[in-house]
């Protein structure tokens, strides 16, 4: 696997370690989260400045679908590792 993946794989998870650590402060809500996910998605979404491929879109939109995913886990008080929020995501797409 290229190195670079790797990083991201990492770097997301720390994310959702985040995200889950700022909902347990109480700094922000499971909801706010979302909504700021959400946010993120829709800005790469109706960016019509670059012309992406449907593929490369997805690529850009992974790691937002991934922390989508383990913010809904979260909510539900589960867990999942990185591989299996991958496949969901590709399930999802």
């Amino acid at each position: 696997m290229n190195t670079a993946n790797l990083q991201l794989k990492g770097l997301i998870m720390a994310m959702a370690s985040i995200c889950d650590a700022i909902v347990d402060k109480q700094l922000l809500t499971r909801e706010e989260i979302d909504a700021a996910l959400s946010k993120a998605q829709k800005a790469i979404e109706e960016d019509d400045d670059h012309e992406l491929s449907g593929a490369n879109r997805a690529a850009i939109l992974f790691p937002i679908r991934v922390l989508q995913l383990a913010s809904e886990a979260g909510r539900k008080g589960e867990g999942a590792t990185f591989s299996d929020y991958a496949k969901r995501v590709g399930k999802l797409s």
